[in-house]
């Protein structure tokens, strides 16, 4: 298995203030890797320390199987594209000078198709207009287009879709699945919103405290989501006991509201709890979502 990005025992310190704490991390080729975490949770810091803005405390890291200490990792530095925050673009250019401006600045200028990367970001049509009059999603398009002018394997994005619209969002979700699939770039993109980001991303890894708590395929977590059903009942006392009896893992919603994991047979309970004279006025099945994933395993809701 070939790894883009191996992270060991990463740790980042300022003054007595760690942000960084034992963080381990592996990103395999190919992947769309997302990293999810709450504010201050560390994300920025490690993507930083990644493209090489900045140096760990303690700990390693390789890129391209190439360790952060050697000095062949300044020529890989220059093959990744990375936008922090937001795009570094020139506010009174256009985007095809700016494509050119970046271009010069990697050593690509006479290799690189423009206007073949204008039209595989939709920018292909911006003709003379300037990037301070661009959308929020013309500019995170142009970003990734000048991210492309180094023919970069690895992307990073941090919060890539943060403020855009609904058609902004999915112009970047395509352009993400594009450049994956056709191009086999590998993307590490950090993401609040986790609605959007399982719907692109094959494996995912959960920092808190500064520290990757959990890393898992999308595949895995499709595989093992919870099915959670909602029953209301009219006599709860009676369905705890018999919860109990047959060992299931419920959730007391309200009084005579209860979630149920993983149930196979939901006629065979309802008739169960028939018979012990409790009957189920309502019933309601739900997906765990990753958010709800998410939540589990950090604990709590996010606090903004």
């Amino acid at each position: 298995m070939n790894y883009i990005l191996k992270v060991e025992n990463l740790e980042k310190s300022y003054h007595n203030h760690k942000v960084l704490s034992n963080l381990n991390m592996k990103i395999e080729e190919g992947a769309i890797y997302g990293l999810v975490g709450r504010n201050g949770a560390g994300k920025t810091t490690l993507i930083r320390i990644i493209t090489g803005l900045q140096a760990p405390t303690k700990g390693n890291y390789e890129i391209f199987d190439i360790n952060y200490k050697n000095s062949k990792i300044k020529k890989h530095l220059r093959t990744i594209g990375a936008i922090i925050e937001k795009p570094a673009l020139i506010e009174n250019m256009t985007a095809r000078e700016n494509i050119i401006e970046q271009s010069k600045i990697v050593g690509t200028i006479q290799t690189i198709d423009i206007d073949a990367l204008l039209k595989l970001v939709g920018l292909n049509d911006t003709d003379n207009k300037k990037v301070r009059n661009f959308s929020l999603g013309m500019r995170q398009r142009l970003g990734i287009a000048i991210t492309l002018c180094s023919n970069p394997k690895f992307i990073i994005l941090d919060e890539p879709i943060n403020g855009l619209d609904p058609e902004g969002i999915i112009a970047i979700r395509k352009l993400i699945l594009k450049l994956n699939k056709e191009q086999n770039i590998t993307f590490l993109i950090s993401s609040h919103y986790l609605d959007e980001l399982s719907k692109i991303a094959t494996n995912y890894g959960f920092i808190k405290n500064g520290k990757i708590i959990k890393e898992i395929s999308s595949k895995e977590f499709n595989e093992k989501k919870q099915i959670k059903t909602e029953l209301i009942v009219d006599v709860p006392k009676t369905a705890i006991k018999y919860f109990k009896l047959k060992n299931l893992q419920y959730k007391i919603i309200d009084n005579n509201t209860f979630e149920l994991s993983n149930i196979t047979n939901i006629s065979n309970l309802i008739l169960e709890l028939s018979n012990l004279n409790c009957s189920v006025k309502n019933i309601k099945k739900t997906e765990e979502t990753l958010e709800n994933y998410y939540l589990d395993l950090i604990g709590g809701k996010e606090n903004d």
